[in-house]
């Protein structure tokens, strides 16, 4: 005979199981676009109503316990389950539709391609189509349905709403300037080039040389076609780069990048990411991309903080 006790909430079940299967609070947050402290709460909910400890926390990581993982085994193949059934009744309900994206490559790679299955697990009527591009792609002209582009939003001739903002300071290689190299003022990171990469207005290094007072004039400059080589460089410590926070936050996790002025951050509002869009109504497949980029923004929020 069942049970007739009442499951526990659905809510507290999904965190349960994306922290399972992720064994990471904060991946389990990022993917349900949550803060992390909303996923400790459901699962310490959960602990409560079930009396077992479901997770073992540790300094930097968690692991099931022998329960959590019984559990596991159990709540898992129910959720893919009610995902595989969600995907067959979306893709049966709705028509595939194309949205062609211009944005960099840098920002596709480093950013939103690791989102991508969020992205479409949310939205399997939609293929997206990225189309990176140094350039700006032509939105008004329809080279591209939507972009995403890195600037101050002040392109003509079309609609442009900021995702998120972007902070910048200088990283290099720890080699470069760690220990006896250390800088200890903005000219003092002159004695290095200063690695940019292609733009059709470029403003980043003079922006943060106005902010913190160092003189240009003096710089040995090396420009590169993408700010994915600009990272690679910087890496292998051929030269200081401006870091964008969004784009490099592993790398300063991990300290393979380091600020070569730690709290030399320039965190201008208007600096960031923005979807950019024809002016008028934005299709409906258009829009659904803008408002899951935004909430995937607001996710990362707390993650790029933290790097700073």
């Amino acid at each position: 005979m069942r049970s007739t006790r009442s499951l526990p909430a659905l809510v507290s079940l999904r965190a349960f199981e994306a922290a399972a299967r992720r064994l990471s609070f904060s991946l389990a947050a990022q993917e349900l676009f949550v803060t992390q402290s909303a996923i400790s709460h459901h699962i310490q909910r959960l602990e409560r109503e079930l009396g077992v400890a479901l997770f073992e926390r540790r300094t930097r990581a968690v692991a099931l316990t022998p329960e959590g993982l019984a559990y596991f085994q159990h709540v898992h193949p129910a959720f893919e389950l009610l995902r595989q059934g969600t995907d067959q009744l979306r893709a049966s309900a709705a028509p595939r539709v194309t949205l062609k994206v211009g944005l960099l490559a840098s920002f596709a790679t480093r950013w939103l391609a690791p989102r991508l299955p969020a992205f479409a697990a949310a939205h399997p009527e939609i293929d997206l189509q990225l189309l990176p591009d140094i350039g700006l792609a032509d939105v008004a002209g329809g080279d591209v349905d939507v972009a995403i582009r890195y600037g101050r939003g002040s392109w003509p001739g079309v609609a442009s709403r900021l995702l998120m903002t972007e902070h910048l300071s200088v990283v290099g290689a720890p080699g470069l300037v760690s220990g006896r190299k250390r800088p200890r003022t903005p000219d003092d990171l002159l004695r290095h080039p200063l690695l940019t990469s292609h733009a059709r207005q470029p403003f980043e290094w003079d922006a943060w040389a106005r902010q913190f007072g160092m003189d240009l004039g003096r710089a040995q400059t090396v420009h590169l076609h993408d700010y994915n080589i600009v990272v690679e460089a910087a890496l292998a410590g051929q030269g200081l780069a401006m870091g964008r926070h969004r784009l490099i936050a592993s790398h300063l996790t991990s300290g393979a990048l380091v600020q070569a002025l730690p709290g030399a951050v320039l965190k201008d509002p208007r600096i960031g990411w923005w979807f950019v869009a024809p002016r008028g109504a934005l299709p409906p497949q258009a829009a659904a991309l803008r408002d899951w980029l935004t909430e995937a923004a607001r996710a990362d929020e707390p993650l790029a903080s933290s790097t700073h």
